[in-house]
């Protein structure tokens, strides 16, 4: 600052009041501050541009690992992981972005995608939301109403306990001095705890959720209603003795079709005399729905893979058996069962090749493969007739250049290399394997039973093993009434409660009846 000698000798108009100054100063302080801002604003902008960008390439590789990649690239089960934690990261990847969007842009319009109604069956709570008041809020008159802005939202209740409180009356005849009353309802567990409603949910915890007991048993508890494991382990014991019947009859009408699926998947059985467990095996047979017999699979637990277990469940059955490359239902066809072999494990064999290295022989494979399974396409919703007339037209020729090209390959495929061995895989069972060409009921692959036993892969991780071989054959009896009913449609809660309710005075002459199939078979 200026002494008052300096400011002396200025010129006069130069000469500012102090208050002046202050201000100016004041002034340049602020144009200062906001030069800074300035540029922090712009360091911050440039930071959220760039962290959008690489948002927005995460999310677009997301998207391609997600859509792009192939169905046989990963096990059924870790396709599903993949998908969950894909579909997670994408919602995340999305929140994300939104969140760097600079507060003074446009809001973004977010394009509502459309979804499927809610199921009409479903019960719904009204809630009314009126306005606070039914008068213009400018000129004070009263509202007419001109129509409704309805919207629905899905919800669920967590299992929700109950109990049903039988009151029956007794009622004296003082003259024959006897006492009348309305006889108790029959129960599968006479004098029991729970009702057909609270059995059903048990087995389909355990069953179809594949939940152990222990954990059936948290649930009860914080749910305030504590129920001992023992408890419901007699409850399932003597709940599959009693269902055991209906089972029973599912495999002697599965046995009635002339064709049938068949595969087996391992599983681990309790060996308590060694304090380990030993391999034991859930056998599954499906029927073909090309024939149009009624949709049932049946499960078979047994303690090993000998092929004499499919020969015992098949008994003196003689049609054509679908089934993969496992040599124990060899006997079985010297015995009379005409063999189809599942075109989907040979492609199998090309796609890990060509998935190993690109190979360029393996893709040409999958191609013509893939013609087989569009003609199959076309002639999904066809009846028997016209789907043998197209398979001839269609599918036979391509099925001889196949294996006119396959016999050229082979030829100038080293032995022992990946190729060759897909190769013969296929030639090896070309018999079996166009079979269904001549036919318009016979199936071309063996996925239906697959896609049958795929819940016993999945549901093991979660219990990990049987308890027994009794409890093997339990699981395996109350899983084919359970995707049974599902192969069919049905709800399979709301059949095994009806079941239960209806089983302990229901006549054996009418077990067709409770049977889980649609439209209902009888013998």
């Amino acid at each position: 600052m200026h002494s008052i000698t300096e400011r002396a000798h200025e010129p006069p108009h130069l000469i500012l009041p102090e208050v002046v100054r202050a201000q100016i100063s004041a002034l340049q302080s602020q144009l200062a501050e906001r030069d800074a801002t300035l540029v922090e604003r712009d360091a911050e902008l440039k930071r959220r541009e760039l962290k959008i960008q690489q948002l927005t390439l995460e999310l677009a590789h997301h998207r391609r690992m997600r859509f792009g990649c192939t169905s046989e690239a990963l096990t059924s089960e870790q396709r599903d992981l993949f998908v969950e934690a894909s579909d997670e990261d994408g919602a995340a990847i999305v929140a994300e972005l939104e969140q760097q969007q600079v507060p003074a842009a446009a809001p973004r319009q977010h394009k509502r995608a459309g979804r499927n109604p809610l199921p009409a069956e479903l019960p719904r709570i009204e809630h009314r939301h009126e306005p606070e008041s039914c008068t213009c809020g400018r000129c004070g008159r009263d509202l007419v109403k001109i129509g409704e802005d309805i919207s629905e939202q899905l919800d669920v209740e967590p299992a929700r306990f109950f109990v049903h409180r039988h009151i029956r009356p007794q009622y004296a005849c003082r003259t024959c001095e006897t006492i009348t009353a309305a006889p108790v309802q029959a129960a599968i567990i006479d004098g029991g705890l729970a009702a057909p409603g609270l059995h059903a949910w048990v087995l389909i915890q355990k069953y179809l959720d594949h939940l152990p007991l222990y954990r059936i048993e948290k649930i009860s508890d914080r749910h305030g209603v504590p129920i001992a494991r023992s408890t419901l382990a007699q409850w399932v014991g003597q709940l599959g003795v009693s269902l055991q019947p209906l089972v029973d009859r599912l495999a002697e009408l599965l046995r009635q079709g002339q064709v049938l699926h068949a595969d087996e998947t391992p599983v681990q059985q309790l060996d308590p005399g060694k304090g380990k467990t030993k391999r034991a095996y859930m056998w599954a047979y499906r029927s073909n729905d090309l024939e149009g017999a009624p949709r049932i699979v049946v499960f078979d637990y047994q303690t090993s893979r000998s092929g004499v277990h499919a020969r015992n469940f098949l008994q003196d059955w003689r049609g054509h058996l679908m089934v993969d490359h496992y040599g124990g239902y060899k006997e079985s066809f010297r015995q009379g069962v005409t063999e189809l072999a599942c075109l989907a494990h040979c492609r199998r064999k090309f796609f890990d090749l060509h998935a190993a290295g690109g190979h360029p022989v393996a893709e040409d494979a999958l191609k013509r493969i893939a013609e087989l399974y569009a003609v199959e396409a076309q002639a999904r919703d066809g009846d028997a007739t016209a789907r043998l007339a197209l398979r001839q037209r269609e599918s036979l020729p391509r099925l001889r250049a196949l294996h006119d090209w396959l016999i050229t390959q082979r030829v100038r495929t080293a032995d022992g290399s990946g190729l060759a061995r897909a190769i013969d895989y296929s030639l090896k069972r070309w018999p079996a394997l166009i079979r269904y060409v001549d036919s318009g009921t016979l199936p071309i692959d063996n996925n239906m039973v697959e896609n049958a036993i795929r819940p016993i892969t999945l549901g093991r991780r979660n219990w990990l093993f049987t308890g027994s071989e009794r409890a093997g054959c339990r699981a395996a009896a109350i899983q084919s009434l359970l995707a049974t009913a599902k192969l069919n449609g049905l709800e399979p809660y709301a059949w095994l409660k009806d079941t239960l309710e209806k089983l302990p005075t229901w006549p054996y002459s009418r077990i067709d009846e409770l049977l889980p199939l649609r439209p209902i078979t009888t013998a």
